[in-house]
């Protein structure tokens, strides 16, 4: 885990939209980067997928359920994201419809992957927070993850790192990890996650 006395530092990247960036190289809307046929999208008969999102953050954890999960809108999460995101965020979207299952530590989050291992239904993919403390941090947790389940596609989603994205890269085993910085606009969340979703079922049927 990183060292508590080192400074944060910024992640390695500047963002080129006021509230967001995906960490790839294209940035968000280059190459790789495409609206999926399948991303997640629940249609009559079809299961939707299940993704699993980790962070200490109960209002984060509150704002991802909205983007990504069902269509219920309580009106506490209208004020919510007035508060995170200002007076106008965008309005929800219909077409994406994950089963979304969360986790506020590290290790709760590392248990729920075997649970779905377990029980044959496991996640398409994994959105981490970076530092969740008092427990695992966002890496830590991630290589727990991996080493179950070698085939699950994970996201970064953090403010600050302690360490580089090229040292995340190394430590985890994947160049193509995807990042979102925080504070993010919805609609790039939700293309993040068609993004996942299409790379998650691929390394699904990988064999």
């Amino acid at each position: 885990m990183a060292n508590s006395s080192t400074p944060p530092a910024l992640l390695p990247w500047q963002p080129t939209h006021p509230f967001w960036m995906i960490g790839s190289q294209e940035g968000a809307h280059g190459p790789g980067v495409r609206s999926s046929s399948h991303g997640g999208l629940k249609t009559d008969g079809q299961a939707p997928q299940r993704i699993l999102v980790v962070d200490d953050d109960p209002a984060i954890l509150n704002v991802w359920r909205r983007v990504l999960g069902q269509r219920s809108r309580p009106s506490s999460l209208d004020n919510l994201e007035k508060k995170l995101f200002g007076a106008n965020p965008p309005a929800s979207s219909p077409d994406v419809g994950f089963s979304i299952d969360t986790a506020s530590q590290g290790m709760e989050g590392y248990q729920k992957v075997i649970s779905a291992l377990e029980e044959g239904r496991p996640y398409t993919f994994a959105i981490v927070d970076m530092r969740m403390p008092p427990g695992w941090d966002g890496l830590e947790t991630i290589i727990h993850m991996l080493e179950k389940d070698p085939r699950l596609e994970v996201a970064i989603c953090s403010a600050f790192s302690d360490i580089t994205r090229e040292e995340v890269a190394q430590r985890v085993g994947r160049a193509d990890l995807q990042w979102l910085r925080k504070p993010f606009d919805l609609e790039v969340a939700r293309e993040l996650a068609r993004k996942l979703s299409d790379h998650g079922l691929q390394r699904r049927h990988s064999r």
